[in-house]
């Protein structure tokens, strides 16, 4: 977000074609840098349908083409915002993202987040394009999951119902893009990394475009 030329702080950012690929240009003094705009993967989903669990596998199985990242990593100190605004967390995961990707590798980020808390910011910019693969699963195995969790992550009655009611806003939702649907019911950690994987494959980047 600093430009290299006259180093100027932009929110902003400005990406253009180039001959050789996408470069950054700044809005100020006109500089311009090469840039690698790559694909961000969205595993996302309510909480119990196994985003987390199944991130840990996909470290492994990715580990040749992207980078696979938890996003509650950073719902921490100034970016925990129980509001459910979060703007300055979703601006900074997608920054971070995009600072990631320039190592030629893109990355898959496994959180929930729907495509409008992503696609409304400067920062959506940076990518081409954002993919959306939401799991989700049958309501009373969400609730038995949530349940079953530690007394400290504070999975009360009321709570459950809300993630509940996001879980059926997720399966019926017309969101643009729209959400790719994985049913975790039945499925092991193992049989959704398959699914996951084998969604995310043909849509990486030739090394050519990387």
């Amino acid at each position: 977000m600093i430009c290299a030329g006259c180093g100027r702080w932009t929110d902003e950012p400005l990406v253009e074609a180039a001959d050789a690929g996408t470069v950054l240009v700044c809005a100020v003094c006109e500089h311009r840098e090469p840039y690698r705009r790559l694909p961000l993967f969205a595993v996302t989903g309510p909480s119990g349908t196994g985003k987390s669990t199944v991130g840990r596998v996909l470290v492994d199985r990715l580990a040749d083409a992207c980078v696979v990242v938890e996003q509650d990593l950073l719902w921490v100190g100034a970016l925990r915002d129980p509001s459910g605004d979060s703007a300055a967390f979703r601006q900074t995961w997608l920054r971070l993202a995009a600072s990631i990707q320039q190592s030629g590798r893109p990355v898959v980020l496994c959180g929930t987040v729907a495509p409008p808390q992503f696609e409304c910011w400067p920062e959506r910019a940076l990518f081409d394009p954002i993919h959306y693969l939401a799991l989700t699963c049958a309501d009373d195995v969400l609730r038995k999951r949530l349940r079953a969790r530690p007394a400290w992550r504070g999975w009360d009655g009321a709570r459950i119902d809300e993630m509940l009611e996001f879980a059926e806003w997720v399966r019926t939702a017309r969101t643009d893009p729209p959400m790719t649907l994985l049913d975790t019911t039945t499925r092991s950690a193992d049989e959704t990394a398959d699914v996951i994987e084998a969604w995310i494959r043909p849509l990486l980047p030739t090394t050519r475009e990387r």
